[in-house]
């Protein structure tokens, strides 16, 4: 097993639609050098448009270095099917772009077995909500693809899906299965897909709880970049202390070439 970088997305490679300074430049200089991954707690849009988004930018990746919520869910819901016999029926209230992704499931929308929960935007409400609630009240199981707290925008932080997750478990005395960062199965299952071991992988991301905290409880080492949601009054009061800080992407190569990596 080498050694391996996996990157978050948002925030940390672009934000909104516009890439960070330098950041091609600086993946280029990695490549070669060391594997790359990326990973995202992003669920607007699937593995396939994130591919095409980040070529837009002038990012380039393969669909193979991405790890998504997404397909730790699938991995999820096939094991499920194996340990109980039959397909579970679900209701994906996730956004039209990853609809496709759970189209081989029977749909539900009153009694599923389980509930897929992703970014939906706009689509809250109190009728939304209470749906919801009944379902997951009912004995449904409700599963995240992500819990974050805020995301940012090219207008400032807003509250993520964090904010329905917490309060559906709270009403239900439930607790949600989450699939995305800071999940130690989901990062787990990426350093499996990248065939990696912990102790040889960096993870670089905008936020110190999923990012940080969530690689370093699994044994990576956690590098934090001050771009995206990243805030220092924050970041100074947490109890997670990142593996190194850097102000963006462009400044990791020369951060690696003081470890063993050697870039």
């Amino acid at each position: 097993m080498g050694s391996l970088i996996l990157f978050d997305l948002d925030g940390t490679l672009y934000v909104d639609n516009q890439a960070l300074p330098g950041v091609a430049a600086a993946l280029a200089q990695l490549r070669g050098a060391i594997q790359l991954g990326f990973i995202t707690n992003t669920t607007t849009q699937n593995a396939t448009h994130l591919v095409a988004k980040l070529a837009s930018m002038g990012i380039d990746i393969t669909a193979d270095e991405l790890f998504t919520p997404v397909q730790a869910t699938w991995q999820y819901l096939n094991q499920w099917q194996t340990r109980n016999g039959r397909t579970p029926s679900i209701w994906p209230l996730v956004a039209e772009a990853l609809q496709e992704d759970f189209a081989h499931h029977p749909v539900d929308e009153h009694s599923p077995d389980i509930v897929v929960l992703g970014d939906i935007g706009e689509r809250w409400n109190l009728a939304l909500i209470n749906h919801l609630f009944q379902c997951v009240h009912q004995g449904s199981q409700l599963i995240a693809l992500h819990k974050n707290r805020y995301w940012q925008t090219a207008t400032g932080l807003k509250a993520d899906i964090g904010f329905f997750v917490a309060g559906i478990e709270y009403v239900t005395s439930s607790r949600a299965i989450i699939m995305g960062k800071p999940s130690a199965d989901f990062f787990q299952q990426a350093l499996a897909r990248f065939n990696c071991a912990a102790q040889a992988s960096f993870m670089i991301g905008d936020d110190i709880d999923s990012d940080i905290g969530g690689a370093q409880a699994v044994g990576m080492r956690g590098v934090l970049v001050k771009t995206g949601k990243y805030r220092q009054h924050y970041c100074d009061a947490s109890a997670i202390k990142p593996w190194g800080e850097i102000q963006d992407v462009t400044a990791l190569p020369a951060l690696l070439r003081g470890s063993e990596i050697g870039i």
